[in-house]
């Protein structure tokens, strides 16, 4: 379905295309308004610019509705699992049993790191940060899988080189963590579920074995299939633009490790943590740190509460939480910092301030407790984080090179000097 609009400027009238999505979606096509007109359209970040076509994964912010595939966020989180729903986002249709067998035993045989990749966590100092080592070593891998390093879309080309990534992204955040920590790293356990098998890479020490409580293995399923792709983000656009370029699948979701590392991206989740132990250690009264949030002269912020797209309730937010109350139950948590959340997430569901603006809780205020109560160290926060997004990455990256696009080159309006003559160094 497609349409038309007219855009006049200057007394000149310009008819443009209007492309209409699967959900009534409008588009102004522009690709051609330089080349027919010599203008250019302005959107300082890209905020009202849609950059492609895609069939991964739908959002209406205004009616809290995310989906993949065309599968409600609320379903899949009730019925499927992070493999699966990884599954459903790279090839766009649920698994047969036995293609999810496949797919999972492809990731699980996946897991493990050459050893020679030990040298390069030792060469980290103990304090790297953890999203700087796993992009580094997301590049890494790509030497030692130089065979990998096309643009296939299609069969062993593409299959091969998206298990390794999302199989190898545990070990590297485990490895990590434990490098920092002076800990030995702890091999895959063919034995486990995706998520059981990063926390076992993550806690367990030789001889005594991580419990994988089932409560916390569901939640960490859970926080990962809420993650897996979120339309065009600052990181999805990212990966986009450098594979863009042909680039490998490696380097390109390695440059979206580098956009998600950003605090306005993907530290929400830590500055709640942040927000929690400044309240706590600094013995601020809830009321006055809630007060002070209101001030708009004021530099508080109430961190976790309303998102950028979601303006009514973010659909990830009411799923997390139930499983958020599970895992502190199960844990038998006794934190001051959560019952702080507990109860500034009551003053918020009950003041007529946020009510009014729809400051509701959002995806990352729970995420944040969650792992926390997981003890997840919050620079850790973040590299969860990337290991969900990392099938919406894949998908959208081969998506990107299946759709042919031509290289991402945006334009700008110059606003600097006009032609200077130079002036010889003596004379300035």
């Amino acid at each position: 379905m497609s349409g038309k609009a007219t855009l006049e400027y200057d007394g000149k009238k310009i008819e443009l295309d209007a492309a209409i999505g699967s959900e009534n979606e409008v588009g102004l096509d522009i690709t051609k308004l330089r080349a027919n007109t010599g203008m250019i359209t302005l959107d300082p970040g890209y905020g009202n610019t849609g950059s492609c076509t895609s069939d991964i994964t739908f959002i209406d912010g205004e009616k809290g509705i995310l989906r993949y595939r065309g599968y409600a966020i609320e379903e899949l989180a009730e019925k499927s699992s992070f493999m699966e729903t990884a599954y459903l986002i790279l090839y766009g249709h649920l698994p047969s049993q036995k293609e999810l067998n496949d797919f999972d035993s492809g990731v699980a045989a996946e897991a493990g790191l050459h050893y020679s990749m030990k040298s390069h966590f030792d060469g980290f100092p103990d304090n790297a940060p953890p999203m700087a080592i796993l992009s580094s070593m997301l590049n890494t891998l790509a030497c030692y899988n130089t065979e990998l390093l096309t643009t296939a879309t299609e069969g062993d080309g593409f299959d091969i080189p998206a298990s390794k990534i999302i199989s190898k992204v545990r070990t590297i955040a485990a490895w990590a963590y434990r490098t920092s920590r002076g800990r030995p790293y702890m091999p895959p356990c063919p034995n486990l579920s995706y998520s059981g098998n990063f926390l076992h890479m993550m806690f367990s020490q030789p001889f005594d074995l991580h419990e994988i409580v089932p409560e916390v293995e569901k939640a960490i399923d859970l926080f990962l299939l809420l993650h897996a792709d979120h339309e065009q983000n600052c990181s999805t656009s990212t990966v986009r633009m450098v594979g863009s370029s042909r680039a490998n699948l490696f380097s390109s979701v390695a440059a979206g490790v580098g956009a998600l590392w950003g605090p306005l991206h993907g530290g929400a989740n830590a500055a709640v943590i942040e927000m929690l132990e400044n309240i706590h250690t600094n013995g601020i009264k809830l009321s006055d740190y809630v007060d002070a949030a209101k001030d708009k002269n004021s530099d508080t912020k109430l961190m976790g509460f309303g998102h950028r797209v979601y303006k009514s309730f973010d659909p990830r937010a009411k799923i997390l939480k139930e499983h958020v109350d599970r895992v502190l139950k199960a844990l038998e948590i006794d934190d001051p910092l959560l019952d702080i959340a507990k109860q500034l997430e009551e003053v918020a569901r009950h003041d007529e301030y946020f009510i009014e603006r729809n400051l509701y809780p959002n995806v990352d205020f729970y995420s944040g407790i969650l792992l926390r109560a997981i003890g997840i160290p919050v620079n850790m926060f973040t590299v969860l984080f990337a290991i969900g997004r990392m099938p919406g990455w894949i998908a959208n990256w081969r998506e990107m090179l299946s759709h042919n696009q031509r290289i991402c080159r945006p334009r700008q309006v110059y606003t600097g000097e006009n032609l200077r003559p130079y002036v010889p160094i003596g004379n300035r």
